[in-house]
C-alpha cells in the first residue's frame, strides 16, 4: 500500500476503535475507496477530513464524502436530494433528508459508472455555486416517556440534552425510542448519559 493511500485510510478511520487494525471495515474496501477517492480528486475537489471521514469540498462547501459501511464502499452527496439523478443510482440512507449515497461492492461497478459519477459531482458543484438550498422538513420526534422521566429526575441532564444540536437530539430520541421494552429504553438512556453531558452526539464516536 503506498504511503498516500495508507495515510488516507488511517485519517479516514481516525475515530474508529478498530482503526489501523484488521477489523477496520475500511480495509475491506481499499481498492474501491481509493478509486472513488481518485474520481473525487479528478473532479477538482479539495480533500479534507471531517467527522473522521474524507470529505471533498469546493470553495469550502461540502460536496461529497467517500466512506465505508460493512457491506459496501460509498460515495455520498451532501445535497443529493437536489440532483436530477437521471440514472436512478442515488439512495437515501436512514432518516437523512438531504444526503444521498451510491453503494459499491466492486471496483468494476465503480469503473462502469465513473463518467456518471463525475457528471453527478459536476452537477453537485454547480448546485453549491448557485447557492440553491433544499427545504429541510422539520419533523420533531416524540420524546419517549422514559426520557421525559429522566429529565424530571435530573434537570441537569435535561439542560445538557437540549444544549446539543437539534440533529444530535433527534438521533438520540430515535435511538432511545426504538426498543419496545421500557427497561431497554431506560438502559439506553443511562448508557449515553455521560456522553450527552460531554456534548457528544450518538454518531460522533462510531465504530468500524
Amino acid at each position: 500500500m503506498n504511503p498516500k493511500v495508507d495515510k488516507y485510510l488511517i485519517d479516514g478511520c481516525m475515530r474508529c476503535k478498530f482503526g489501523g487494525t484488521p477489523k477496520c471495515k475500511v480495509l475491506n474496501w481499499v481498492e474501491e475507496l481509493e478509486h472513488l477517492r481518485q474520481i473525487a480528486l479528478d473532479s477538482g475537489l479539495t480533500e479534507e477530513i471531517k467527522w473522521g471521514v474524507p470529505v471533498y469540498t469546493h470553495k469550502g462547501k461540502n460536496v461529497i464524502t467517500v466512506n465505508a459501511l460493512k457491506e459496501s464502499a460509498n460515495i455520498g452527496f451532501f445535497n443529493g436530494v437536489l440532483l436530477a439523478d437521471e440514472h436512478k443510482i442515488l439512495q437515501q440512507q436512514g432518516n437523512i433528508q438531504l444526503g444521498r449515497i451510491v453503494k459499491f461492492k466492486t471496483t468494476a461497478a465503480i469503473k462502469k459508472l465513473e463518467n456518471v459519477l463525475k457528471s453527478y459531482i459536476k452537477e453537485a458543484i454547480t448546485i453549491e455555486e448557485s447557492g440553491k438550498k433544499a427545504e429541510f422538513i422539520k419533523k420533531p420526534e416524540p420524546i419517549p416517556d422514559e426520557l421525559k422521566q429522566a429529565f424530571e429526575d435530573e434537570p441537569a441532564f435535561k439542560k445538557a440534552f437540549y444544549a446539543l444540536t437539534p440533529g444530535r437530539q433527534r438521533a438520540y430520541i430515535i435511538h432511545f425510542s426504538q426498543p419496545k421494552q421500557t427497561q431497554t429504553r431506560t438502559g439506553r438512556i443511562e448508557k449515553y448519559k455521560a456522553q450527552i453531558f460531554d456534548g457528544v452526539g450518538l454518531n460522533d464516536k462510531y465504530s468500524c
